[in-house]
């Protein structure tokens, strides 16, 4: 069962939620992760993804499991067809938490 992880989100500053068809016009900025129907404070190891930067392309993430998300990268900006970098951010990583990268 795929969960999207956009009906799960908040903003970790403001306490909103987002989502819905905005989620993959631009960047995620300050994307708040946690686990689907958790409403508490954010813990360590809820992760933070943030690309609202210059060169930043993460355009959706969808929660799968705690260890596991698909990330959606935008399309070069000249060349729709191709997505040949990634350019984002990871925050409130536990120190042990582990991540692997499969291309």
């Amino acid at each position: 069962m795929e969960r999207k992880m956009e009906e799960n989100v908040r903003d970790p500053e403001t306490g909103s939620e987002a989502g819905g068809d905005d989620a993959l016009v631009g960047n995620v900025n300050k994307l708040l992760v946690t686990p689907p129907g958790y409403t508490g404070v954010p813990r360590k190891g809820h992760l933070i993804f943030d690309a609202c930067f210059e060169s930043g392309n993460l355009g959706r993430v969808d929660y799968i499991s705690e260890f596991e998300f698909d990330l959606f990268i935008r399309p070069d900006t000249c060349n729709p067809r191709f997505r040949v970098w990634f350019n984002f951010t990871v925050e409130n990583v536990r120190e042990t938490q582990k991540t692997t990268q499969i291309m």
